[in-house]
């Protein structure tokens, strides 16, 4: 998982999109944000998340692609069923859709795109609509009539690649998120969470999915985490200076120390209920540590 917004290229993504093929990973995912966050430059600027993968979607083969999270503050939903449907069409059906409602208000003022109050309902406006248009039988039509948003006679093309777009919903909020998730959301996600966080939240996410008349177990539950991997103990505090980190507070709050302390705390996050792992690599261009990773912590995990 990958945060272009922090600076790169299309070429920096596509060689770790690459290289994530050719170690054996499964995905690759990328924010979706246009403006930097925190003490770095951002240059050379942003890439569009679905335009990057679009490109990747002919460059790669096997893994999936997708976002963590597309924000519904950015793109009308029939316009984003419509892109993310042809990009499944370019992929040969690999892509999967992270949509969140969006929350960093700066860079929409930045380039200019509303940042509304009510952005969550929107957001479950945008859930249905986006489903609705993949889901409608071809020859028919697709109409929906809510508070935000309007649609008369959609002809709901293209149709994806998969019979079915894998949906993920995330986040931390206590209720209306997972009863969004419950009936939504093919996989819930939980960005950046402690082991006690992360099962308070997929059980919450479990109850409203049962509430919703839906078997709990019928989700992928998943974390996102911060990933700093080293040989030895060096190697980890020249990773974790590298990106602007400590390694203490690496270790506390995502994966970090070397292959064995990564795949014991991968195994106490699976223990929640985790069968997912997003790992969010904050230097791209060292692809060293993607390697380390596949040979060290991916070949011991079942």
């Amino acid at each position: 998982m990958t945060e272009p917004q922090q600076g790169a290229t299309y070429d920096t993504l596509l060689a770790v999109a690459k290289a994530t093929e050719d170690l054996g990973f499964d995905a690759f995912f990328r924010s979706d944000h246009y403006l930097k966050m925190g003490d770095v430059d951002g240059l050379p600027g942003p890439t569009d998340a679905w335009i990057t993968l679009a490109g990747l979607a002919r460059e790669t083969k096997r893994i999936r692609l997708g976002t963590l999270m597309t924000a519904a503050t950015f793109r009308l939903p029939g316009v984003l069923a419509v892109q993310v449907a042809q990009v499944d069409q370019m992929s040969g059906g690999r892509v999967e859709l992270g949509l969140g409602a969006g929350w960093f208000e700066k860079e929409h003022k930045a380039y200019g795109i509303p940042f509304p109050k009510d952005k969550f309902a929107r957001l479950e406006e945008q859930l249905e609509i986006v489903t609705g248009l993949w889901a409608t039988e071809p020859g028919k039509t697709f109409g929906f009539h809510g508070e935000h948003y309007e649609l008369i006679d959609s002809p709901a093309l293209p149709k994806p690649a998969q019979g079915r777009i894998p949906v993920v919903i995330g986040g931390h909020g206590a209720t209306r998120t997972p009863r969004l998730a419950a009936r939504y959301a093919d996989e819930f996600n939980i960005p950046f969470a402690s082991i006690e966080d992360s099962t308070r939240q997929f059980d919450r996410v479990r109850a409203a999915a049962e509430e919703a008349g839906r078997a709990a177990d019928g989700l992928t539950y998943s974390n996102a985490l911060v990933v700093c991997v080293g040989k030895d103990d060096e190697e980890v505090a020249r990773r974790a200076a590298a990106i602007g980190r400590e390694v203490d507070e690496l270790k506390a709050n995502g994966l970090a120390g070397t292959p064995g302390e990564v795949v014991d705390k991968i195994g106490r996050y699976a223990r929640t209920g985790s069968s997912r792992i997003y790992l969010q690599i904050l230097d791209l261009d060292d692809l060293d540590h993607l390697e380390l990773i596949s040979s060290r912590v991916q070949s011991q995990l079942g």
